[in-house]
Order: structure tokens, then sequence, then C-alpha cells
């Protein structure tokens, strides 16, 4: 049984977490709002009064924080991670920051004696409640074997995708890929509709031609054509559209760091920004078909 103290526990952090005592570790977990080491601790873990009471209480330390920002604090802060995790402790972060933040806080450990993985997930809510996230992991090869066990606890596909960073890396790189081609989906049953072709044909014919893509066949942003998606939920979020701009906008973050030419990605990128400002962040991702089918909307 390992010990871990888990710092973050909101819609993503929780149900690792939870997974995590499910598997049959020590896990302490703290998040800033209150009642939610509290909810961990009524599934069997432990709850922490402060992060670092979370931090001293594990040999692994697994975040789960909203941005670039707060991994900086929680790692590099006085009082921090690296200042109170015990000698020779791993330190797993799995939120989605920008690729700059996870390689510099993974050279940081470095220097104070750490081993450090960033592994980002994607899978949303459904993913981490049900253990089958794909978890895109950085760092080096005896870091990743010492932390597989505890992430396939979490997840089902957990692939090493190189050095610090590159976990990020896969993770903003694959999202750009969904996020432009759901607006392509979106687009071409606007148009279908617009053309008097039904839905359902339309998806019955690209499902099995060459316009299949995962945003179509699993995802599909149209009432109907498939059961499972938010489509058929008035787009409750598995993954929200601000998530979504999120990881767009790291991408686009990366490409003019490293001067990658992204049209694709930038566009869906502002596309997505509009459909946020509309006030509708807080929507599944796919829900963005409302906003592309509008008479008015001109790009």
């Amino acid at each position: 049984m390992a010990t871990i103290g888990f710092i973050g526990l909101g819609n993503m952090g929780a149900p690792m977490a939870a997974n995590l005592v499910t598997a049959g570790q020590q896990v302490t977990g703290f998040d800033l709002v209150a009642g939610r080491a509290e909810a961990l601790a009524a599934k069997g873990g432990r709850a922490a009064a402060t992060a670092a009471e979370a931090v001293t209480a594990g040999e692994i330390v697994i975040t789960m924080l909203p941005a670039g920002p707060d991994v900086r604090s929680v790692y590099l802060g006085e009082g921090g991670v690296l200042a109170r995790a015990r000698k020779g402790a791993l330190l797993i972060d799995c939120s989605t920051i920008d690729v700059e933040t996870a390689r510099a806080v993974a050279r940081a450990a470095a220097d104070a004696g750490f081993d450090m993985l960033d592994a980002p997930v994607s899978g949303g809510v459904v993913g981490a409640e049900t253990a089958s996230l794909t978890i895109m992991v950085g760092g080096s090869v005896e870091a990743f074997e010492r932390g597989r066990p505890l992430l396939a606890a979490m997840g089902r596909t957990i692939v090493h995708a190189g050095p610090s960073g590159n976990g990020q890396a896969a993770k903003i790189c694959n999202n750009m890929i969904l996020g432009a081609s759901m607006i392509a989906v979106c687009e071409a049953f606007s148009l279908a509709e617009r053309l008097g072709l039904a839905a359902q044909t339309l998806f019955d014919i690209s499902a099995k031609s060459s316009g299949q893509c995962w945003a179509l066949t699993s995802y599909c942003p149209v009432p109907g054509p498939v059961p499972a998606s938010p489509a058929n939920r008035d787009y409750v979020a598995g993954f929200t559209a601000a998530m979504m701009l999120k990881d767009l906008r790291l991408a686009q973050q990366a490409a003019g760091a490293s001067g990658a030419a992204t049209p694709l990605g930038s566009l869906a990128a502002n596309l997505y920004q509009l459909f946020v400002d509309e006030g509708m962040g807080g929507l599944d991702f796919s829900g963005i078909y409302r906003f592309m089918r509008k008479p008015e909307v001109k790009i």
C-alpha cells in the first residue's frame, strides 16, 4: 500500500483520489473548497486541513490544479511541495498546464532531489469516475515505472510520452485535434440541415465513410444519433467548453513559443472564445453546435 498526498479534489481530482482509495492506497486529500477533503474521508481516505499536511502524509504527492500559476505556487512557493515533501517522494502533477511551466517545475524538483511526472489526463469527469482515463506522462523512464501502478488505478490507457513536459505536449496536441474536428463536424451537420439532409442520414453515411472521427461517432454534437453523447442531455458537460478553450489557448501558446503554424487550431480557439463569451462556458464543448448553426454567425 502506498501513502499518497493528493492536492486538488475538484470535479476530476475527487473521483481520481477515490479510485486510488478503492485500489487499496492510503490517500490524504486537501482542497481549498470546504468539504471536499471530508468527502474523500467519507469514502475511506483521510482529510488534511492544509496542503502541507497532505504533502507530508505521503511518499507520493499527486496534484490536480486549475492552471500553471497554481502549479508553480503549490510546488515552488514558500512551504510548498518541494519544501515539505518527504525525501525521495515521487511527485505527479495531473493538471493540464503549459509545457514551459511543467518543465520548469520538473527541473526545480530534480534540483531538490525529487522525481517528477507531468501526467495530464483525457476522458472528462466520466473517465475520472470510471477510472478509464487516458493519461499522458512526461518524465524519466524510472519515474514512469514507479508511478505506473498508481496511474493505472485512475486510468485505462497509460502512455509514456517522453521527458518532462511531453505529457503536457501530448495533451494539448490531442485536444487541438479534438477541438478542430468537433467544429468541422458541427459545420457539416449545420450545412446538412440547411440542405434538407437529415442528421441521422448524414451520421449513418459519414460514420462508415471518410468523414468518420471520434467527434462524430462517439460524441456526436447533434441530438439523436449517439444516445450517450451530451447532445442528448441538453449538453450537460462531460468536458466543458471553458476547459476546451483553456487547452486550445495552451496549444496556441506553445505554437507561438515553438514557431509552429497552427491556423486551424487558432480558428478553433477563437470560435470557442466566442462561444464562451456568450456565457456558454459551462456547457459541454460539443454544445458549440448551437453556436455554429446560428444564421448570424459569420466566420
